[in-house]
C-alpha cells in the first residue's frame, strides 16, 4: 500500500508555523531556503556564512544555518557577561517568574516543538513529545525547589554558563539545563548543534528571550568557536555533552583553568547476564532499549552473557530484535485521518547518511574480523514514502563475539547495533562490561540480587541497575559518569544547581584531576 505524509506535517507547513510563532528569529529566504538568525547581544541578528541543514528523514534541505566566526562569538560572550552581572542581581522571585513565563510559552507551542524535532533529528512523534515534555516538567520541578536549593547562601557563578551539547536531546538536555542555570542566576550561552535541532532551539530561545531571559544562541563550527565558548575569560562554567573525542578537546582546553565544568562523554554501557532466568522481564526492558535507535548516551549496546545462558538469552532476545519497528516517522496510509495517532515506531533514521555509512562500515569491519552476525535487518518492507532518500536509515543488527581490535568492541555504536560477548567467569564478566574505561550506566540481570550487588561494586559505571535499566533520571536523581565517561562536576537534582552556583563549604561531587567524590546512594 502506498504511503503519504500525515496531513499537516509537511516541512513547509511546519516551518511556516515556526516562523509565524517567532518571526523575529528567522531571516529572509536565500535561493528559496529560509535562513535562521543568531541570538546575540540581546537580539536576533543576521550574519555569518549560511550552511544548508538537511533532515535525516529524507535528506532534503530544511533551512540555512548561518555560522558565525570567532570574532562574532567573542562579542556575543562579552555582551552575555554584562547581562550576567545584571541577572545575578535579579531577585530570585523575579527569576522564577520569568522562567515560568518562558515555560508557559514553550508549553503553548509544545506540539510545534515536537514536530520540529521529528523533522530535524528523526525522532518518532511519541519520543519527540517526550523530549519536550521532559524538559518542561523537569524545569517546573526546579521552580518549586530552587528556594530550598539556594537556601544555604549559594550565589551565581562569576560569569555565564557556556553550553555545548549534542543534537539528540535539544529540549530535555540543552534547554532544560539552560533554564535551570537561569533560575540559579546565571546568564546562558548555547551553541546550536551543527547536525540537528537548530529550528527547534531557535523557536525555544525566541520564547525564552521574550520572557526576558538573558540567553544567547550562536551557531558555528566547533573548531572555530570552541576557543571562545570554552576559554573566554568571561565564561563562568562550561557544560558539554557529546563524544569522547570532542569532550577530550574541551577538557584539554580547561587544563590550565579553574573554570567550573561538567563534561559528559560517551561510554560503552553494558548489560551483564549471570545466573538469570527471568527472560520475560528482560525482554520488556530490551525492547524499550531500542528507542530512538540507541542514539543516546544511556543506551545499552553491549550484552555480556554467561555461556550456559546464551541459548536462553538468544531465545528471548532475537524475537525482540526482529520485532523492532523503524521507518519514516510521518508516513501513513491512505486511511489515516486528522486526529489519528502518528506512526508508533521505535526509531526513525540516524542523524545523517554519513553516520549511517560509518556504522555500516563498523559492522562490516567486525564481521570481517570474525564477529558472527546473528541478525542483520533489512530496509525492505519498512514504512517509507515512494522514492524517498533512505540513506540515513540503518536496520537493527546483532553481532556475536566482536574481535578485540574492532571499534565496536570498545566504543558505543550510537545506533541500532548490539554486540554480545560470552564469558565463563564473573571476572570475565566484569572485564567485558568495563571495556570502555568508564560508563554512565550499566545493569546486571541476576536472580540473586545480593550477588548482583557485590558484582556491581566493581563496575566502572556511575549508575548500576539490578534487573532493570538505568537512565539520566529526572528531577532529584543525580547523573554523572565513571572513568573517562565524565569530567568535572556531576549534575541532576540538587547537584545541577550546586554545579552552577558557588558558596558554602561543601565540596562538589564529581570527577576532578585531584579527587573523585561520588554522591551517596547513586
Amino acid at each position: 500500500m502506498a504511503l503519504r505524509l500525515a496531513d499537516g506535517t509537511a516541512w513547509t507547513e511546519t516551518l511556516a508555523r515556526a516562523v509565524a510563532a517567532t518571526p523575529e528569529a528567522f531571516g529572509p529566504e536565500a535561493d528559496g531556503v529560509t535562513t535562521l538568525r543568531n541570538l546575540v547581544e540581546g537580539d536576533w541578528r543576521a550574519g555569518g556564512v549560511p550552511h544548508p541543514v538537511r533532515t535525516p528523514v529524507d535528506n532534503t534541505v530544511l533551512v540555512n544555518l548561518p555560522r558565525l566566526d570567532a570574532d562574532a562569538a567573542r562579542a556575543a560572550v562579552a555582551f552575555a557577561a554584562v547581562a550576567h552581572r545584571d541577572w545575578a542581581r535579579t531577585p530570585l522571585a523575579e527569576r522564577k517568574a520569568r522562567v515560568t513565563e518562558a515555560l508557559d510559552a514553550l508549553t503553548a507551542h509544545r506540539d510545534l516543538l515536537a514536530l520540529l524535532l521529528v523533522w530535524e533529528i528523526g525522532k518518532p512523534w511519541r519520543l519527540a513529545c517526550a523530549d519536550v515534555d521532559r524538559a518542561l516538567d523537569g524545569v517546573r520541578w526546579y521552580v518549586g525547589e530552587i528556594d530550598r536549593m539556594l537556601a544555604d547562601g549559594r550565589e551565581p557563578l562569576p560569569g555565564p554558563v557556556s553550553n555545548i551539547a549534542s543534537w539528540n536531546y535539544p529540549m530535555s538536555v540543552l534547554v532544560h539545563a539552560e533554564l535551570v542555570q537561569l533560575l540559579a542566576g546565571n546568564a546562558v550561552i548555547a551553541k546550536t548543534p551543527s547536525q540537528g535541532g537548530a529550528v527547534c532551539l531557535t523557536v525555544a530561545h525566541a520564547l525564552m528571550r521574550r520572557a526576558g531571559l538573558p540567553a544567547t544562541l550562536v551557531s558555528g563550527g566547533g573548531e572555530e568557536l570552541s576557543e571562545v565558548l570554552v576559554r573566554a575569560p568571561e565564561i563562568g562554567a562550561v557544560a558539554f555533552v557529546g563524544g569522547r573525542s570532542n569532550g577530550g578537546k574541551v577538557a584539554a582546553a580547561l587544563l590550565d583553568s579553574d573554570k567550573r565544568h561538567f563534561i559528559e562523554q560517551e561510554g560503552l554501557n553494558a548489560w551483564g547476564i549471570w545466573d538469570f532466568s527471568q527472560w520475560d522481564l528482560l525482554a520488556g526492558h530490551l525492547r524499550k532499549g531500542f528507542e530512538y535507535g540507541k542514539q543516546r548516551c544511556t543506551a545499552y549496546p553491549r550484552f555480556v552473557v554467561q555461556r550456559d545462558l546464551v541459548d536462553g538469552f538468544l531465545d528471548m532476545y532475537l524475537p525482540v530484535v526482529r520485532s523492532i519497528r523503524f521507518g519514516h516517522p510521518l508516513a501513513v496510509d491512505e486511511s489515516w485521518r486528522a486526529g489519528d495517532p502518528l506512526p508508533e515506531l521505535d526509531f526513525g533514521p540516524l542523524i545523517s547518511g554519513a553516520k549511517a555509512d560509518e556504522l555500516r562500515r563498523k559492522v562490516d569491519e567486525a564481521v570481517r574480523g570474525g564477529a558472527v552476525p546473528l541478525h542483520r535487518g533489512k530496509l525492505a518492507g519498512a514504512p517509507f514514502l515512494a522514492g524517498q532518500d533512505t540513506s540515513a536509515y540503518v536496520a537493527p543488527a546483532v553481532l556475536l563475539a566482536p574481535p578485540g581490535r574492532s571499534r565496536l568492541m570498545h566504543a558505543e555504536p550510537f545506533g541500532p547495533v548490539d554486540t554480545i560477548v560470552v564469558v565463563d567467569t564473573t571476572d570475565e564478566l566484569l572485564a567485558a562490561m568495563n571495556a570502555s574505561n568508564g560508563a554512565l550506566v550499566a545493569s546486571l540481570a541476576c536472580d540473586d540480587e545480593e550477588l548482583a550487588g557485590k558484582l556491581a561494586v566493581d563496575l566502572q559505571a556511575f549508575k548500576v541497575g539490578i534487573n532493570r535499566p538505568r537512565s539520566r533520571g529526572d528531577r532529584d536523581e543525580p547523573f554523572g559518569g565513571r572513568g573517562a565517561s565524565w569530567k568535572g562536576a556531576f549534575v541532576g537534582g540538587d547537584l545541577l544547581v550546586q554545579a552552577v552556583t558557588q558558596g558554602g563549604d561543601r565540596r562538589l561531587y564529581g570527577n576532578f584531576p585531584d579527587w573523585t567524590a561520588l554522591p551517596p546512594n547513586v
